[in-house]
């Protein structure tokens, strides 16, 4: 015989589980920081699952004539408008304009310069901030004195005025907290290699952000098939880019661990091998667009001829297909939670990815929430 449970007691169950759920992600001290790209133009805010972030940073704010710019004026806005909304989902989430990025970063350099235009600059960016009652700012600058996309300006002098950017961004904000009572954040995007940490001083810089999201991504590129997005190094080719290397080269450089965020990719980048070729650590005959995971897992995957792999090594993933020579390297469940072990291990701040839009399903935030917040 059955013995029925008392509707209430399932009721009180039921909410004891909520609240301990709760009470779990009140007490996990990691950040999960997701960039929402919002230079396409209008974001589909319905699929963002807010309570699973701590931070929205909004990709991206441009720069022209030295100033932060809105270069989509009319979507931004509207934007901003319904990032703000989801607030309502989660209260503690903070939303921070994103300047730069790969595209948009050339003009860094000339907006920085002097201490008038640095000035200036600053306060443009902040003036985003006030109006549409935002929690901060992310400086994405790919990168201070060395190239980054073709025709980028740089200059020696970006290295000592990429940490006096910071100096004045927390200044300013510091300032507009004492007229709003509410405290804001800075932050910065950096590439996870040694040349980006040769040419800042970030042991400087630390000392005026909140968070530093290392890029552990796009490490590929060159003559060789080669992971993306890697924690450790393979011992399929040779290359010293890896995430792990990446914060111990910031952590050397004066960075505390508690300041880092580990960089995850939420897309796969595709290349087309040479005849002959069988993948990892062969040679690359042409580059091709990435792909968003969501689309690697319920349909490239899914196709003949690709065959997935894993290097347990470098703790990364691989497809390939042989008869195509289509090569792919990307995150899947399984490295990111070997990443997010990683950062809880090694105490870092926690992580971020790049981007929403690739993955809207949420099976990479999933395990990075699951990971991070036990």
């Amino acid at each position: 015989m059955k013995q029925k449970l008392n509707p209430f007691i399932i009721a009180f169950i039921l909410f004891t589980i909520i609240c301990h759920a709760g009470d779990l992600r009140a007490q996990s001290n990691k950040v999960i920081i997701g960039y929402v790209g919002g230079f396409r133009g209008l974001i589909n805010t319905a699929p963002i699952q807010a309570k699973k972030l701590t931070h929205i940073n909004y990709a991206f704010v441009d720069i022209k004539d030295n100033r932060a710019w809105l270069h989509r004026e009319a979507t931004d806005t509207v934007n901003f408008r319904n990032l703000i909304l989801l607030k309502k989902q989660n209260p503690a989430l903070k939303i921070l304009i994103s300047i730069g990025g790969w595209t948009w970063s050339g003009k860094f350099s000339d907006a920085v310069l002097t201490d008038t235009s640095r000035q200036r600059f600053v306060a443009s960016a902040v003036a985003i901030v006030k109006r549409f009652d935002l929690d901060g700012i992310d400086i994405d600058w790919e990168y201070p004195a060395r190239p980054g996309d073709k025709g980028n300006i740089y200059r020696p002098e970006d290295k000592h005025n990429y940490t006096l950017l910071f100096k004045e961004l927390r200044s300013q904000l510091d300032s507009l907290q004492q007229q709003t009572n509410k405290k804001y954040l800075v932050t910065t995007a950096v590439g996870g290699f040694k040349s980006f940490v040769d040419n800042t001083e970030m042991g400087e810089a630390q000392q005026y952000l909140n968070y530093i999201n290392l890029m552990t991504y796009d490490y590929s590129g060159g003559k060789i098939a080669s992971h993306h997005t890697l924690l450790y190094s393979s011992k399929a080719y040779k290359s010293d880019n890896n995430a792990d290397a990446a914060v111990s080269l910031f952590e050397a450089a004066g960075v505390p661990a508690n300041k880092l965020v580990m960089g995850i990719g939420f897309y796969g980048k595709s290349s087309i091998l040479v005849n002959g070729a069988k993948g990892l650590g062969d040679s690359v005959a042409t580059y091709s667009h990435g792909v968003g995971f969501a689309m690697i897992k319920d349909s490239i995957l899914k196709s003949p001829g690709f065959i997935a792999h894993r290097d347990r090594h470098a703790k990364a993933d691989y497809i390939y297909n042989a008869g195509t020579r289509q090569f792919i390297t990307y995150d899947d469940e399984w490295s990111v939670k070997k990443k997010c072990k990683y950062v809880k291990r090694k105490k870092l701040a926690g992580a971020m990815f790049w981007e929403y839009n690739d993955d809207l399903k949420g099976y990479l935030l999933d395990v990075i929430d699951r990971v991070l917040v036990d």
